[in-house]
């Protein structure tokens, strides 16, 4: 099944809840619809063992909060890594060589007039050299696991919704806040 609004329309595989691809579709008709589709979540993690988050920018979703530093769709026919690779070099300035993949999560929202159903595929990623943001986000900071948890306690609305679901999810030992 191939389904699109555009040419231009970025082309995404859809799948189903096993991580098989059943079809390829627009990204905008896969926001419209909510199909299923895959974004490449990274975590960037110093020697220090401080996680760098993003402050979003004003016309994203999860605006001023901060986020995830790497986040994006994987294309029609893409690998994962590869689309970890192509995403880390844009929204953070360098090429990994360090990559872990660290588990997978369902996060369906409805966010600014879209209907967002991904499967995030989330990794570690090894970083001790600067960054770079482009426009997605103004600004970043490194967190210790200590304070994410005294943020997560006393502040929980600095992160993102769907920073808050990856790390319930997905890295429960930093999200408990006891």
């Amino acid at each position: 099944m191939k389904l699109t609004n555009s040419i231009t329309d970025e082309q995404l595989d859809i799948i189903n809840e096993h991580n098989e691809v059943i079809g390829t579709i627009g990204k905008s008709v896969a926001h419209k619809n909510g199909s299923l589709h895959r974004i490449v979540i990274g975590e960037l993690i110093n020697k220090k063992g401080e996680w760098c988050f993003v402050k979003q920018a004003g016309d994203r979703q999860d605006p001023d909060q901060y986020v995830s530093p790497i986040g994006g769709h994987v294309g029609a026919g893409e690998s994962v890594k590869d689309a970890m690779i192509r995403e880390c070099q844009e929204e953070v300035g360098f090429t990994p060589t360090d990559l872990e993949f660290v588990g997978q999560t369902i996060y369906n929202r409805q966010v600014i007039g879209r209907k967002e159903n991904h499967l995030f595929l989330i990794y570690k990623i090894k970083c001790d050299q600067a960054i770079t943001l482009n426009h997605e986000s103004v600004g970043y900071k490194w967190f210790t696991k200590d304070e994410i948890k005294k943020s997560l306690k006393n502040n929980p609305k600095l992160f993102g919704d769907a920073w808050h679901h990856v790390f319930k999810n997905i890295f429960p030992e930093i999200y408990s806040t006891t």
